[in-house]
This record gives C-alpha cells, sequence and structure tokens, in this order.
C-alpha cells in the first residue's frame, strides 16, 4: 500500500480536472512510497486514473487538457518508478495489466483522500465534532445504518458519522490501515479476526417471484431445485465478495448459475426478482425489508455460510472512548436484527 510523505521546500499543486480532486490543494509537497518505490507524485496518480479509465491515452489527454505526449512521459515516468508495467499497449487503446489494476484501487483511494482531507479539516474545526468513518456493504445501508443513526442522535454524542459503501475485504483492509473506524461486513467463513466486535449467522436464501413454483413451501429449499433457472446477479465489479460466494454456493450445489441479468445494488436485483426475470440468492436480512412483492425461501445447511459483523480495531477503541461507545450501539442494532430475523424464520 502507499504511504504519503510531506517534503518543504517545494512546491506542486493538484490541478481540478480529475473528477475526484474539484478544489485546488495547496501543500509544499507530496511523495508516496509504494512498497520500496518512491516518489510517486499526485499528478502521475492522475494522469494514470484518466488513461486506466478512458482505456485510451488520446481519450484521458483531452480529458485532462494536456497533449499527448507529455501525458504518455508522465505514464512512462510511473511505470518506471513502479518497476513494472501497468499497460498493455493494444492497437485501439490500453488495457491494465494486475499490477495496474492493483495500482488503480489505491491511486483511487489516495486522490479521494487528497480531496477529502482539507474538507474535513475545516469540517472539524467548524463544529468541533470528531468523524468516524462508517464501512457499509449495501445491505447494511437499510438494515443497520438507520438505528445506530437514531441511537447516535438521541445519546448526544458529539460524533459526525462518514458512510461509505464498501465491500467486506475492502473494510478489512482500510480498519487496519486507519482509513475507517467501524464497519458493518460480512466476513468470510474463516475471517475471524481481531477486528471483529460481534457478528450474527445471516444465512444466504433463495429470493423467487410470488407466482413462482418454488414460492410455496416453508421447508429450506434444496439450490438444487434452481440449477435450470435463470439467475439475478450482483454484478462482481461492485462487490466481488459477494459475487463469487454465491456462485459459490451454486457450485457446492451441483451446477453453474445462468445469471441473464445483473444489477449494481442489491435492491435493484429484487426489484428484477419481482418482476418475474429470474431467481436470486440474498441474505436472509433482506427478508425482514421487502417481504410481499418477493418470497424468500431458506436454504438447505451449506458449507458457504454468511454472517453479519461489525468490526473495529481493537487499538482504536481502546483509545477512543466515543468509539468504543458507537461500537456497541452498533453491536445492540446487530443483535437487534438478529431478533428479526428469527421472528421472520
Amino acid at each position: 500500500m502507499f504511504c504519503m510523505r510531506i517534503h518543504k521546500n517545494r512546491a506542486c499543486s493538484v490541478r481540478p480536472a480529475y473528477p475526484y480532486v474539484q478544489h485546488q490543494i495547496n501543500i509544499d509537497s507530496i511523495s508516496l512510497e509504494y512498497g520500496n518505490i518512491r516518489i510517486v507524485e499526485l499528478r502521475h496518480l492522475r494522469y494514470f486514473v484518466a488513461v486506466a479509465e478512458q482505456g485510451n491515452v488520446s481519450r484521458a489527454a483531452r480529458k485532462l487538457f494536456i497533449a499527448q505526449p507529455p501525458l504518455s512521459q508522465q505514464l512512462k515516468q510511473l511505470e518506471d518508478e513502479v518497476g513494472t508495467p501497468l499497460f498493455t499497449r493494444l492497437p485501439r487503446g490500453m488495457q491494465l495489466t494486475a499490477a495496474g489494476e492493483s495500482l488503480l484501487e489505491d491511486a483511487r483511494a489516495i486522490l479521494a483522500r487528497a480531496q477529502q482531507a482539507p474538507l474535513r479539516a475545516r469540517e472539524r474545526e467548524r463544529h468541533g465534532q470528531a468523524v468516524l468513518r462508517l464501512g457499509l456493504v449495501p445491505s447494511a445501508m437499510q438494515s443497520l445504518l438507520p438505528g445506530l443513526l437514531r441511537a447516535v442522535e438521541q445519546a448526544g454524542w458529539e460524533v459526525q458519522i462518514e458512510a461509505r459503501e464498501m465491500i467486506s475485504s475492502r473494510q478489512q483492509q482500510a480498519l487496519r490501515q486507519g482509513e475507517l473506524e467501524l464497519g458493518f461486513a460480512r466476513p468470510g467463513n474463516q475471517d475471524a479476526d481481531a477486528l471483529e466486535v460481534a457478528s450474527i449467522e445471516d444465512p444466504y436464501c433463495l429470493a423467487v417471484p410470488p407466482s413462482h413454483a418454488l414460492a410455496s413451501g416453508d421447508e429450506p429449499l434444496d439450490l438444487q431445485a434452481a440449477a435450470r433457472l435463470p439467475f439475478v446477479g450482483f454484478a462482481r465489479y461492485q462487490d466481488a465478495d459477494y459475487f463469487d460466494r454465491t456462485v459459490a454456493l451454486c457450485a457446492e450445489a451441483g451446477f453453474t448459475p445462468l445469471i441473464r441479468h445483473e444489477a449494481g445494488q442489491l435492491v435493484n436485483v429484487l426489484a428484477l426478482v419481482a418482476c418475474g426475470l429470474g431467481v436470486a440468492i440474498v441474505p436472509s436480512s433482506f427478508a425482514t425489508l421487502y417481504r410481499g412483492q418477493v418470497v424468500f425461501r431458506p436454504l438447505q445447511a451449506a458449507r458457504h455460510s454468511s454472517r453479519l459483523a461489525v468490526l473495529a480495531a481493537p487499538q482504536a477503541l481502546q483509545g477512543n472512548p466515543v468509539l468504543a461507545c458507537v461500537a456497541r450501539a452498533a453491536a445492540r442494532e446487530l443483535n437487534g436484527l438478529a431478533g428479526r430475523l428469527h421472528l421472520a424464520r
């Protein structure tokens, strides 16, 4: 991962062409370390992300309002600093290498933080409140976040919560690196570690249209019964963790799902199911929110289970009393959801 260093007596600025950085940021100079690599500057990352997103140097140059030759030179400098090719040059564009895909995730995060840093500092000075960065898997936004916000408001804690949608594996990484204080995540079966404050079982179920033959019955369903049905999938680029686990469930049942439709939000996955376009594998907690237009059938016990957890770094909890209070409130919300799941079964 990158770490950031400030150097005195040098000047640089971040221009607003990159979409994450819309305001001028005045700094002495910023260089970054990537492994043992030194002197990667923000402009290198900004140019790199633009080319990665456009897939073409000419289009990226137009977006950045610079000429193509200087942009190509900057990319070459970045590849020299990293020590490996970041793009495969194709006749009609550029394609990221495996190293480039890895760097792209970090570069976007750093540029976003460069934008947010002065805004957060001014907000903290203006309101005098502590800021708590909360990571969320999509399902937690409706099942857990509203109750947590009410609890914080009712308790009168001086804290401002910044919610960020983030897949579970990225949350765990961000918590260890100090980029988040708290998270609602779905750690894998083997991922229980010191980050977990509390967790509940939130097993997967099959969402089916009410008129479908599989909609009748209350007993746990053998997923093999859906082997020949079209599936509505959650787009892998949105949440690789969730996509991979649902595919693994089908593989355990002996088939590869026919994913005929995709959506970028779980609520839209359910909307497509309600339209009769297919079935979908979703966590049981969705049954507490969307019962009516969709029928949720519990699945027979599988090796790939699902847990919903509150995550926080232990050292952060020990040194931050407000965070510890909010984490306990989050655990209470989680336990409340467990009770609702039990009643819904």
